[in-house]
């Protein structure tokens, strides 16, 4: 299983970036999908998530109304819109995929991208 983020890089405040993940070596359409990040000293934070079949998403209070998040399980892909970008958004942002199967939970992770909110 493989998960690949991309998209990451450095934006101005106000500014927008699209995160995408393509995921590889799994069900895709079987998967819920989440987008965490980790600021430096900080703890993983969960930011969105979307159910398998896309009709479901949430999202951490501080992300709602500048985030979305989307998936096309045509292409294995889950994305990330950020708007209105805030420099307490800077983080590396991951990518992960989940889903039980006979009882078992199973979790992978991307790599992470940078994700960089500066003047």
């Amino acid at each position: 299983v493989q998960l690949v983020e991309s998209g990451g890089g450095l934006v101005q405040p106000g500014g927008s970036l699209r995160l995408s993940c393509v995921a590889s070596g799994l069900t895709f359409s079987r998967y819920a999908m989440k987008w965490y990040r980790q600021a430096p000293g900080k703890e993983r934070e969960l930011v969105a998530v979307i159910n398998s079949a896309g009709g479901s998403v949430n999202y951490v209070d501080s992300t709602k109304g500048r985030f979305t998040i989307s998936r096309d399980n045509a292409k294995n892909t889950v994305y990330l819109q950020m708007n209105s970008l805030k420099p307490e958004d800077t983080a590396v942002y991951y990518c992960n995929a989940q889903t039980a199967y006979s009882g078992t939970l199973l979790n992978y992770w991307g790599q992470g991208t940078q994700v960089t909110v500066s003047s």
